[in-house]
């Protein structure tokens, strides 16, 4: 792979490669873009099977933070670290020391977070290294688990989804299928139980199953039939890439909504859901409520302003659905030009000021 042909073609700022021989870390920065602030991205350890795949990883992840803070109205840009190893045997504190140091040294163009195979644990040793870091202790000021409040994000992306489908934004006696109901999914049913959805669950952990059916009543389906349930709202909430070719023909429903990450395998699996008259929320935009929580830590942690910014994923959502309309294209392809007018829109504002400054001087 020709990295810079590749950075260029996506237009990424920084690849850092960080190694520390002593505890073994090999871990990748990816910067995308700073045009609207800092990154911000979590750390992911992951068992990759070669180091091109671990930097193709960190890259997209990147990339797509950039799209999430900015479609999300926060003044972020987009990065994320990998580190190359198996989270189950080969962490260590020195490990996580190291890589502090290395996100000081980029003073404060990344702020790390959690992510995929990294704990709120992880976090409060490079916090021993490093004040650029989220999602710590809450004795550090962190503001705790955040799978509630990206659950409350869904929730309200989902209501924007329905006024937008069915003419009203009420959930009450709607019936909404949802797939996977681990920590996220489990908040989320909680909301839609007490606006008086009916709800049909799966998950291939048994015990998340139960747990749903015992305290809200829900239906529950086996994990590969969840395709096939009747409902007004299918919520994806396990894994990526479940729109495809295999599963399209068998949605009945008429909106897509949930958690998941990536839940298009392919972009025209959303031409497609277009093409059917379904309604697809894209997820980087319902989902960004645990990336806006984990941002208001930068400001010193206020739930309440944070579950005031989380509230605005229902107007993101109508948002998209406007552009949509307005340049006749599918809503996943509406929600990228949403959050790339934002960062046009501040590259130009930034470029006139500096511009304006240079005459200034010039004129001294």
């Amino acid at each position: 792979m020709k990295w810079f042909d590749y950075m260029e073609r996506y237009d990424y700022e920084q690849l850092i490669f960080c190694q520390d021989k002593n505890s073994g870390l090999k871990a990748i920065i990816a910067i995308h873009d700073t045009t609207l602030g800092p990154a911000l991205g979590g750390v992911r350890m992951w068992k990759y099977d070669s180091e091109e795949e671990a930097i193709v990883d960190a890259l997209r992840l990147a990339r797509g933070m950039t799209y999430k803070a900015a479609a999300a109205g926060l003044n972020l840009g987009g990065g994320k670290t990998v580190i190359i190893g198996d989270p189950r045997k080969d962490k260590n504190e020195e490990m996580f020391r190291a890589l502090g140091r290395f996100i000081q040294g980029l003073n404060g163009r990344y702020i790390t977070a959690e992510d995929v195979g990294t704990t709120e644990e992880d976090m409060d040793i490079i916090h021993q290294e490093t004040r650029f870091v989220t999602g710590v202790s809450p004795a550090f000021g962190s503001s705790g688990n955040p799978s509630p409040v990206t659950a409350y994000g869904v929730y309200r992306g989902m209501k924007a989804a329905a006024k937008i489908a069915f003419g009203s934004d009420s959930l009450e006696g709607k019936t909404v299928a949802v797939q996977g109901v681990g920590s996220v999914a489990y908040h989320l049913c909680k909301h839609l139980h007490e606006e008086g959805a009916r709800l049909i669950v799966t998950d291939i952990v048994r015990e998340n199953v139960e747990r749903a059916v015992r305290d809200f009543g829900a239906e529950s389906v086996a994990p590969d039939k969840i395709y096939d349930v009747e409902c007004d709202i299918f919520s994806p909430c396990a894994l990526g890439a479940i729109i495809n070719d295999e599963t399209l023909p068998r949605l009945k429903c008429r909106v897509v909504a949930g958690s998941a990450n990536n839940q298009l395998k392919e972009e025209r699996h959303g031409d497609r859901l277009e093409e059917l008259g379904i309604i697809y929320v894209p997820d980087y935009v319902i989902n960004a409520g645990g990336l806006i929580n984990v941002a208001d830590e930068l400001f010193g942690y206020n739930r309440e302003r944070a579950m005031k910014k989380v509230e605005t994923i229902y107007d993101n959502v109508l948002r998209v659905f406007e552009i949509a309309k307005r340049d006749g294209i599918p809503s996943y392809k509406a929600a990228d030009r949403m959050a790339e007018e934002r960062i046009e829109s501040l590259a130009r504002s930034r470029s006139t000021f500096l511009r304006n400054e240079r005459n200034v001087l010039n004129m001294v």
